[in-house]
């Protein structure tokens, strides 16, 4: 018989900082503890997770006492729906702690020489600021607490609700909030939402069981531009072709915002896109969005920054970091749709990109293309694999390597092989400073840091993007 593990509750512990990935810190006779749900100033019971000898983790059950830096959050979600975790911070103090957490990151990670952290450049924006969401369709919809007594008192059945559509509850796969406003993206985002749902409701269509694997009304993906281009990825269970036309020429009706229409039908087990292939149903199949006077296209499965306006502001520090005369010939390592490249380019020689994922190199050269830019290649590939002496010889080598990799931050085999290639300067654009603390360890061998800028990409996330340069040492 399985020991039942003992609940420990600690009372009243002053929250006195925060950690990383959004947690708080506090300090209990000696032993840090992090917490979930406080703010720094808060006094709170804290229930354990996990109880080490020198640490432990746990969630707030109950608040004696506020801190006087929380604010009133402005979402009616806040709390329950998985996405903004820092609402109940004013956005000064938002970018204070994002600040410390590069510091402290790189400080403790990285231990190397550093120079002075940049201020952090903050969004001009904090509020509809995403270009990108993506939305669920569940039969497990979340009813709160108080509704959830209020609807059983009533007699209303809790099992036969239709679903919800909006964002998943932090930490269960299965639950979906029934979002009325999301205040990330522009209208009409909440509206469409709002109709597809209805839509399956009043049809008496099913939406999609997540632990059977069942359903028809499944994911949609609405995706905008500054430039006034509106692209919605419907994405289906299965195929019903009769209620699929009613639906979508219903959202074209309904909807004149709409500049490109797309559905998708996933039968798998799993939510992802990069198997399939999403069908026109109106539009030319992608939007344009522009960043100074470049253009790029954006298809339903390419990546793009999903806050434009600090994209612009990030690629601008990455091309001053480069520190490029119109000689240089340009690697930009993890480039994706050629987006960096593309925006460094007038300034540079020649740029190579290098990407893994395919369709992305095909939309990097249509990118190309589309901004007349001639002096830009692209290739499929891992960068270990491609950048031997052979392609040095064909294409040059780097005097500026441009490296933005996923929140893993780069195998140390690719930090071996920067550090083979030598190239004089190498900009690191990070979206999770820890991995990138580790990696300029590694680097250190060979390189110092000179600059380093943090940029806050998502309001009201702990997410921070940091970018570093460093030059090779004498």
């Amino acid at each position: 018989m399985r020991k039942q593990r003992k609940t420990v509750v600690l009372e009243k512990v002053l929250v006195l900082d925060y950690a990383a990935e959004g947690k708080s810190l506090a300090r209990v006779e000696g032993k840090v503890v992090f917490i979930e749900g406080a703010v720094p100033g808060d006094l709170v019971d804290v229930q354990l997770s996990k109880n080490k000898s020198d640490w432990a983790e746990g969630h707030v059950v109950n608040i004696h006492s506020y801190s006087p830096d929380r604010v009133e959050p402005f979402c009616t979600h806040f709390g329950v729906c998985g996405g903004c975790q820092w609402q109940m911070l004013p956005y000064e103090k938002q970018l204070f702690y994002k600040q410390k957490q590069v510091s402290d990151n790189l400080g403790r990670i990285a231990k190397v020489a550093l120079p002075e952290i940049s201020p952090i450049m903050g969004a001009g924006e904090t509020r509809h600021y995403r270009n990108k969401l993506e939305y669920t369709f569940a039969t497990g919809k979340f009813i709160p607490t108080q509704e959830f007594r209020r609807m059983k008192a009533a007699g209303i059945s809790l099992i036969d609700q239709p679903g919800a559509g909006g964002f998943h509850v932090r930490g269960f796969f299965d639950k979906v909030v029934e979002i009325d406003t999301c205040h990330l993206q522009d209208e009409p985002t909440n509206l469409i939402r709002k109709a597809v749902a209805k839509f399956a409701v009043d049809k008496q269509l099913s939406f999609y069981n997540v632990r059977q694997h069942q359903g028809w009304l499944r994911n949609m993906f609405v995706r905008n531009t500054t430039t006034g281009e509106l692209m919605i990825n419907l994405v289906l269970g299965y195929e019903d072709e009769t209620h699929r036309k009613q639906l979508l020429d219903q959202l074209l009706e309904q909807f004149p915002q709409i500049t490109t229409l797309l559905y998708t039908i996933n039968t798998k087990k799993n939510d992802s896109l990069n198997d399939l292939d999403p069908q026109v149903y109106y539009g030319k199949g992608f939007i344009v969005e522009q960043l100074e006077d470049y253009r790029f296209m954006i298809s339903p499965k390419s990546f793009f920054q999903t806050n434009t306006r600090q994209a612009e502001k990030l690629y601008q520090i990455t091309r001053d970091y480069a520190e490029l005369n119109g000689s240089q010939t340009v690697y930009d390592l993890y480039c994706g749709t050629g987006s960096i490249g593309i925006f460094v380019s007038k300034l540079a020689k020649k740029i190579i990109g290098v990407e893994v994922i395919g369709d992305a190199i095909t939309d990097a050269k249509k990118n190309a293309a589309l901004n007349n830019i001639e002096h830009a290649s692209f290739f499929t590939g891992d960068v270990i694999d491609i950048c031997d002496d052979a392609f040095f010889a064909e294409h040059g080598r780097p005097d500026v390597v441009i490296t933005d990799p996923p929140r893993a931050g780069m195998h140390e085999k690719l930090v071996k092989k920067l550090l083979d290639i030598a190239a004089p300067t190498v900009v690191y654009v990070s979206c999770n400073p820890a991995t990138q603390a580790r990696d300029l360890a590694l680097l250190d061998e060979k390189y110092r840091v000179e600059k380093i800028q943090p940029v806050d990409m998502f309001p009201h996330t702990l997410h921070i993007e940091n970018v570093v340069q460093l030059k090779l040492k004498n």
